[in-house]
């Protein structure tokens, strides 16, 4: 079997993830990570033996990873050029000037949420909109938040029909080990509608949606609370029947202990999951309610792992590794150890 030569850019957050992901991946091969500094991350990359390559992503600052006596492998346009596909999960805006590096390497890239939607040909998300993706030389995923969002509402849209959402989101300020948003004691809302919901129109343009987002000062995973209005009528039972069956979707109980973000963080770490992460976004069953027509529920984001999945069916959708949802979704899933 032919594999997949991946690369990373960015050894961060999500990049430091992406790799781990990619390495799971039995039709793929990572090549290799791309950074400029010895974070924490890369320092605990060269404690734990390097087990992938790393490349440094400005060969003028190389000496910033030699001096501290981390072995470099070459340089990021060097990376590039071994690889079939890069996943680009740089800080804000260092995606945007990467992909003129892609382009003239004549290289496929994914990009993470924080760069604009310009950089890429499709705003991409695994279930949603697959399809789309396919063969497309430059995709961008969603934001944590909404790739989990979307999780949820298109399994509602595609067995009951979804005409409109409303959500608030009440979203962590900042990542765990995070310094620079400063510690604080206080709730900050933002204009509505959020780009969540902007977002999600973007990728699903036949629902009607709107939120509002408070940013909250903690650091393990957002919770939203979206109410949705169905063209068929939906059920508490029917909306648990089709969660459960979602391979990236964990229905939990407040009755069985998982009373919040930090419980569903710690139950990662307790099954003994590298760094705490949960692929899956989580569903409080005591959450789900009618109001009228419509039904609401509450669903856990896992910011730091959330988006791993979709960003693997996009190299499957962009290298024609799977030519559908169901088949693309299904090899990521398997690999990567999720319910079938």
């Amino acid at each position: 079997m032919t594999k997949i030569k991946v690369g990373v850019a960015g050894y961060g957050v999500i990049g430091q993830r992406l790799a781990d992901g990619v390495a799971l991946q039995e039709d793929m091969e990572l090549i290799g990570v791309a950074d400029v500094a010895p974070t924490l991350s890369i320092q605990a990359l060269f404690e734990k033996g390097m087990p992938y390559d790393l490349y440094t992503a400005d060969p003028g600052k190389k000496h910033l990873l030699t001096d501290a006596g981390i072995p470099v492998s070459g340089t990021l346009e060097e990376l590039i050029g071994k690889v079939d596909i890069m996943l680009d999960s740089s800080p804000g805006g260092i995606g945007a000037k990467n992909k003129e590096i892609y382009v003239k390497n004549n290289v496929k890239a994914v990009f993470q949420g924080g760069e604009k939607n310009e950089v890429a040909d499709i705003f991409f998300h695994g279930y949603a909109n697959y399809e789309k993706g396919i063969g497309a030389d430059y995709l961008k995923l969603t934001s944590c938040n909404t790739t989990g969002l979307i999780r949820t509402i298109d399994a509602i849209d595609r067995e009951f029909g979804v005409e409109k959402v409303a959500m608030t989101i009440i979203r962590r300020v900042a990542d765990p080990g995070d310094y620079h948003r400063g510690l604080t004691n206080a709730l900050m809302v933002d204009k509505a509608p959020s780009h969540q919901a902007v977002d999600l129109m973007t990728i699903m343009p036949h629902i009607n949606a709107t939120g509002i987002l408070v940013h909250t000062p903690v650091t393990h995973g957002h919770i939203i609370t979206p109410i949705v209005s169905t063209k068929n009528k939906i059920s508490k039972d029917d909306l648990l029947e089709m969660f459960r069956k979602h391979p990236r979707i964990r229905v939990v109980k407040l009755a069985d202990g998982f009373l919040g973000n930090a419980s569903l963080f710690k139950y990662a770490r307790d099954l003994g999951n590298p760094r705490g992460d949960m692929y899956e976004v989580a569903v409080w069953e005591e959450s789900i309610v009618k109001s009228g027509d419509d039904i609401m529920f509450a669903i856990n984001i896992p910011q730091e792992s959330v988006v791993i999945p979709e960003s693997i069916d996009a190299i499957r959708a962009a290298m024609k590794m799977q030519m559908t949802r169901e088949e693309g979704t299904e090899a990521t899933n398997r690999y990567l150890g999720m319910k079938a």
